[in-house]
């Protein structure tokens, strides 16, 4: 299971699902006026269950090692659902009246692209274990 390298990008994935609660996103001057405010996961309720769906799904993806094209289906729900989080994101960060990106932004990036290097490693499991059959 964890000798496998998707289990690696899995592991991250989830690990950085789960650091998006504690490190911010976006900092900045919010329209109530606090200066230096830091927009986290954890700021409004769809970005706090999106996060955590994430998070889990990718931890749970690391056993099912034994349903590989179930593995690959979830690993693509696991990309369209940061991009949705990405969207949430941007969505709240256009309630900002001034401010930049953190540089913890960059986690969101990492989850995606965990996600597609674990697929790729999935898919190409997927196609070694099929050339194996057919060659017995």
């Amino acid at each position: 299971m964890i000798q496998r390298i998707q289990s690696l990008w899995l592991l991250l994935a989830s690990a950085c699902a789960f650091a998006s609660y504690k490190f911010p996103y976006y900092s900045g001057t919010n329209q109530k006026g606090v200066a230096d405010y830091q927009l986290n996961a954890t700021e409004s309720f769809p970005l706090i269950i999106v996060t955590g769906i994430i998070a889990v799904l990718a931890l749970f993806l690391v056993f099912l090692f034994k349903k590989r094209t179930l593995q690959l289906r979830l690993c693509l729900l696991g990309i369209v659902l940061e991009a949705l989080l990405i969207f949430l994101y941007y969505r709240e960060v256009e309630t900002f009246s001034a401010g930049t990106l953190s540089l913890t932004s960059i986690l969101q990036s990492a989850v995606i692209i965990a996600f597609f290097l674990a697929a790729r490693a999935i898919n190409k499991d997927e196609k070694l274990i099929k050339d194996s059959d057919r060659l017995r």
